[in-house]
């Protein structure tokens, strides 16, 4: 008899429990084999499928995009962290990626939820010279077009992202590549994504992050990016209050809202918050 794999469908970063960025989450005894997470992500066809099994007081995880595994995905934690709290009641969940221990805290209700993960440690540091060129030319942008308060940069809270800020939302609107040119440009340089902001306020950016090293043109919602941002702006000594808001996916018709909290201690581990909306099983 042919056993039949169970995979919660998820929309994590809600904005009024509309949009969302969807993952898929599987809960299992033991893990699956590589080749097998690889398969089943790649049939889901979300950007990110993420594979928990218990470990010890906590949960072993692996998030595989349909190209390859991922060393960390925010939204796919945010929604792992609801199906344990549906399942296990609202709690604090511990979790063990491929390089890091972080915990995920989460609430649900009828087919709903809220969660907050705690990101792995976050870094920074210049972009060089020549994949700014690069990733300008990729997208189609000039120098001119980037916001000189925000230098491009490396930033990692849990995978490596570049990112770029422009100085209007209309340049954010426009953005455009070529997938198989982005896949190459990322993978060449070791990047997760491209995260595209723009500062609207202080405290207030819009994003979009072009995911083509995971096989995915672009990600509604990217809570890995959100805390790879928030650590950027804090080593750049950004007035940020504390915290920022992210509206992402507004662009691509999947309106998503992310909020990240930042303590002052350089490089500590940002939170990042979100609604969550069941999408079925």
């Amino acid at each position: 008899m042919q056993t039949i794999i169970k995979v919660h469908q998820v929309a994590a970063f809600t904005a009024d429990d509309q949009g969302g960025n969807p993952a898929g989450v599987m809960i299992r005894a033991a893990l699956p084999d590589e080749r097998a997470m690889q398969e089943i992500a790649r049939e889901m066809g979300y950007s990110e499928t993420v594979f928990a099994a218990p470990a010890g007081e906590g949960w072993r995880v692996r998030y595989f995009s349909p190209d390859g595994e991922v060393p960390f995905c925010g939204h796919a934690t945010i929604a792992l962290g609801t199906v344990l709290a549906q399942q296990h009641g609202d709690g604090v969940f511990p979790l063990t990626t491929n390089h890091s221990q972080i915990v995920v805290e989460a609430q649900a209700r009828n087919g709903l939820g809220f969660a907050t993960l705690q990101a792995p440690m976050t870094s920074s540091l210049p972009a060089p010279p020549a994949l700014v060129q690069a990733a300008l030319q990729l997208f189609g942008y000039r120098l001119a077009d980037l916001d000189d308060r925000i230098p491009p940069a490396i930033a990692n809270g849990g995978a490596s992202h570049l990112v770029l800020a422009l100085a209007s939302r209309d340049k954010l609107r426009a953005m455009r590549y070529q997938l198989a040119a982005g896949r190459s440009l990322m993978q060449q340089h070791g990047l997760t994504t491209i995260s595209l902001i723009y500062a609207e306020t202080p405290q207030r950016f819009h994003a979009r992050n072009a995911f083509a090293s995971g096989g995915v043109y672009e990600d509604p919602a990217t809570g890995a990016a959100a805390a790879a941002l928030a650590g950027y702006l804090r080593d750049l000594d950004w007035p940020h209050g504390g915290s920022i808001a992210i509206e992402q996916g507004v662009d691509m018709g999947a309106p998503c809202h992310l909020q990240a909290s930042i303590p002052d201690q350089p490089g500590a581990a940002i939170r990042v918050s979100g609604r969550v909306r069941m999408m079925g099983e």
